[in-house]
């Protein structure tokens, strides 16, 4: 059974940074992909940023690039969001994803793995 738990929101001002954590358990596959995804009120939930454990590579969406980096601790089994220059429209809960295989992974439908959500709020 895949958990997921997701830590480290918080409140800060714009321009302001946070860093997100993921510990993840029970995985058996050597290489999966893990997301970033957000969700604001009213709103479809969205990708942010995903990386493939495997080799690495990353994607992010375009409104985060060069502000936010994701990435993986293998000892701890933990992914990370690096969040910098924080803007009020980057409010959301942000949740944690993982998914055996995706070839979209900043679509939240290719994830089955998800946590809890931490909350993540920006004051102007």
């Amino acid at each position: 059974q895949v958990q997921l738990v997701e830590s480290g929101g918080g409140s800060v001002q714009a321009g302001g940074s946070l860093r997100l954590s993921c510990a993840a358990s029970g995985y058996t596959d050597s290489s999966y992909c893990m997301g970033w995804f957000r969700q604001a009120p009213g709103k479809e939930r969205e990708g942010v940023a995903a990386i493939y454990t495997g080799g690495g590579s990353t994607v992010y969406a375009d409104s985060v690039k060069g502000r936010f980096t994701i990435s993986q601790d293998n000892a701890k089994n933990t992914l990370y969001l690096q969040m910098n220059r924080l803007k009020p429209e980057d409010t959301a809960m942000y949740y944690c994803g993982a998914e055996a295989e995706c070839w979209a992974p900043l679509l939240f439908s290719e994830y089955n793995y998800w946590g809890q959500g931490t909350q993540v709020t920006v004051s102007s």
